[in-house]
């Protein structure tokens, strides 16, 4: 027998480590050739390591979270024939990214001794021991029945002692004359009943890692280097609805269903051509504003694996069913994890939709280094005085952040209240110039 030592591949150019997320195999395992063994992200891709030979699992070198350095150690396992030599894992060629993820400042995982050869087996071998009787009578349910033999149940009848409270050592928890005989010695307590909802007492600890762990340097990035200021500003989306309505009755068989999101997006591109500053990235490091003239909204999506922003591209090129079917592809994509690199980074400005869940009113943060985010509410018919009378319409809240050292209060409610504008009186979005 011999072992085959697998590293931690080069897993990109300029990659020089990368965090384990994922073990799909624990200590004496059997593996297969081309089985997954593990899952590794860096900040371009979520990669499988494969194994390139079969055996089984002597050693781990890694927990799950860990950073583990290019080359090193990252399990061992024992094949037949002679010793095996150290080699490198190949990423799997069929990996694609899943989301992009900042190499963590961890120091490399150390190795961990392996065990003995002899422990696996020693494992297996489960040894089974009288189970000792414990120091208090353990109270069984109402309904449970105690086994014991006849003679045993007479007898704690005419003691007067509850079987339920008797624990028993015998085969499937029997009673016994001795476990009767101990218990008797101990003096007849009383039968303690659970009448109300049981006390919990478990705490559990959950390690981040991955995409949780990149959310959460995020979002403490955003909270802790950008001063936002949040503005609210309520829009009546009544001839909105009424006219998303009529194209999606009049769609084609190939167009898919149109939401808010798209007359968002374009009201966006509109209102951005007339203060560009919103559409912008800040490096406080350097001090620097860049403004740029291409429209790439982030569109904040919740995915099994946390919130991803998927980045529907040169939205200021796209017409209002494009952009729709292209929310559509990424949104799906970003969702089963097939969303490549490209897809996942780059926005310019972002859009934050919890509408569908309810709420009126939100604080979004800011997806740094970007200095503007637009959150979508919920739709509401509200009754709205038109200066007669009330009257029902649909009313929905805007909920906006700005960075308040590249955009003033004054430019941000300008900003808010042209969008506004805009989705008011819809048919302005389709107006050219």
């Amino acid at each position: 027998m011999g072992e085959f030592v697998i590293k931690m591949p080069d897993v990109g150019e300029g990659v020089a480590e990368a965090e384990l997320v994922e073990w799909h195999v624990k200590l004496g395992d059997p593996v297969r050739e081309d089985m997954v063994l593990a899952a590794v992200m860096t900040d371009k891709a979520t990669v499988e390591i494969p194994s390139p030979v079969e055996g089984v699992v002597l050693w781990l070198g890694a927990d799950v979270g860990d950073t583990v350095a290019v080359k090193a150690p990252l399990l061992r396992i024992q094949v037949a024939g002679e010793d095996g030599s150290a080699a490198e894992a190949a990423p799997s060629t069929t990996a694609e990214p899943s989301a992009t993820v900042e190499p963590a400042k961890d120091k490399p995982a150390e190795a961990k001794p392996a065990p003995p050869p002899q422990a696996r087996s020693a494992a297996e071998t489960k040894v089974i021991q009288p189970e000792k009787i414990p120091e208090r009578p353990i109270a069984r349910e109402p309904t449970e029945r105690p086994v014991a033999s006849p003679a045993v149940r007479l007898r704690a009848q005419e003691a007067g002692v509850d079987l339920r409270q008797v624990p028993g050592t015998g085969p499937a928890g029997r009673i016994t004359h001795d476990n009767l005989d101990q218990f008797i010695a101990r003096g007849i307590q009383p039968v303690i009943v659970q009448t109300g909802p049981a006390r919990k007492t478990d705490v559990e600890e959950i390690k981040l890692t991955g995409l949780r762990r990149r959310i959460a340097e995020k979002m403490r990035l955003a909270s802790s280097r950008i001063p936002h200021i949040t503005y609210v500003e309520e829009v009546d989306v009544s001839d909105l609805e009424d006219l998303r309505a009529t194209m999606n009755a009049g769609r084609k068989p190939d167009q898919p269903k149109l939401t808010i999101l798209p007359f968002l997006m374009r009201a966006l591109v509109k209102t951005i051509g007339e203060q560009p500053g919103v559409n912008a990235t800040f490096d406080d490091d350097a001090g620097i504003v860049t403004r740029y003239g291409a429209i790439h909204i982030g569109i904040a999506t919740q995915t099994p694996s946390g919130l991803t922003v998927p980045v529907v591209r040169h939205a200021e090129a796209r017409s209002i069913w494009d952009t729709a079917a292209e929310l559509v592809r990424l949104a799906e994509a970003a969702r089963n994890g097939t969303a490549a690199r490209e897809e996942l980074s780059g926005s310019t400005i972002t859009i934050s939709s919890l509408g569908a869940l309810g709420g009126i009113v939100t604080t979004p943060i800011i997806n740094h280094p970007e200095v503007a985010i637009v959150g979508v509410n919920k739709i509401m018919t509200r009754p709205v005085w038109d200066g007669t009378q009330f009257v029902p319409r649909k009313m929905m809240n805007l909920s906006s952040s700005f960075d308040h050292r590249i955009v003033d209060g004054w430019d941000a409610a300008v900003f808010v209240q042209r969008i506004k504008a805009l989705l008011e009186t819809p048919a302005l979005i389709f107006i050219e110039g």
